[in-house]
Parts: C-alpha cells; sequence; structure tokens
C-alpha cells in the first residue's frame, strides 16, 4: 500500500469507529491505527520523491515538445513563404492589384477635376448673382440720396 492508500484506510476506520456517547470522540483500535499512520509515514517521502521526478520528467518532456513544435512551425512557415513567393500567381495578383490602383487613382482624379469644374461653376454663377445683387442695391442707394420722403412713398405705390 503507498501513502495515499494508507491514509484513506485510517479515515475509512475512524469514520467507521463506534462513537462515544454524548461526545464527538469514538473509540479506535489504538495499535492498528499507528500501523498505518506510521506505513504511511514511512512510504510518505518515497512516494513524494517520486511524484517530484514525474513532474520533472513532465516538464522536460513538455519543454522539449515545445521546443520541437516551435522549431517545426518556423520551418513550415519559411518553406510556406519560399513556396509563395515562387508563384506565378502572387506575381500575376501583384501586377493587378497594381493596375486596379493605377486605374483607381486615374478614376480619382477625374472626378476631383469634375468636382472642382462644377464647383468653379457654382461659384460663378453666384458671383453673378452676387454682382446683380449689389447693383440693385447701389441703385436703390442712388434713388434714396436724390429723392425725398414723398417720391419714396410714391415709388412704392406705383410698384403695388
Amino acid at each position: 500500500m503507498d501513502s495515499i492508500e494508507k491514509l484513506n484506510t485510517a479515515i475509512a476506520i475512524v469514520e467507521e469507529a463506534r462513537g462515544v456517547p454524548l461526545s464527538a470522540s469514538c473509540v479506535v483500535h489504538r495499535g492498528e491505527m499507528l500501523e498505518i499512520l506510521e506505513g504511511a509515514r514511512d512510504v510518505l517521502p518515497a512516494d513524494l520523491s517520486g511524484a517530484e521526478e514525474i513532474i520533472t520528467k513532465r516538464d522536460q518532456i513538455i519543454e522539449e515538445g515545445r521546443t520541437s513544435a516551435e522549431s517545426m512551425i518556423a520551418t513550415a512557415r519559411e518553406d510556406v513563404a519560399r513556396m509563395v513567393e515562387q508563384t506565378s500567381i502572387v506575381q500575376a495578383a501583384r501586377d493587378e492589384a497594381q493596375r486596379i490602383l493605377d486605374e483607381a487613382r486615374d478614376v480619382a482624379e477625374d472626378e476631383r477635376r469634375e468636382v472642382e469644374a462644377y464647383i468653379d461653376g457654382r461659384l460663378a454663377t453666384l458671383e453673378v448673382i452676387l454682382n446683380k445683387t449689389m447693383e440693385a442695391v447701389a441703385r436703390g442707394r442712388e434713388r434714396l440720396e436724390g429723392a425725398d420722403d414723398k417720391d419714396i412713398l410714391s415709388q412704392l405705390n406705383s410698384d403695388d
């Protein structure tokens, strides 16, 4: 029996032991219990040592596996990158991408010119409207300077 089994046996004996009335105590056979616990104490260092060795070996195996996997992944990535670069599909895709970029730049430039022409036309129209408005304001101010109040009222009445 290893230490865990001996401790489980001791626990089972205590759980099954006859209880003392009106108390939390129980009656167990001292000799039997001491024999089990001493056996567990004797076996425990060997069990712990074995467990530590297993854990150390496990950690070494995991680290070796991790290192090996990382190396394999790096090699595979390099191989894939080299194979991809060597294909004509990649070059064709690059050429197509450059063509699309050039075409998009041309379209953007054409649209920019169209927008600028449209804005210039709208501004020219606004300029004409503003000039006519300025002329109308100037004529109105000239009329106001030369007319007295009755003339202005008669002009307003005649406009209606």
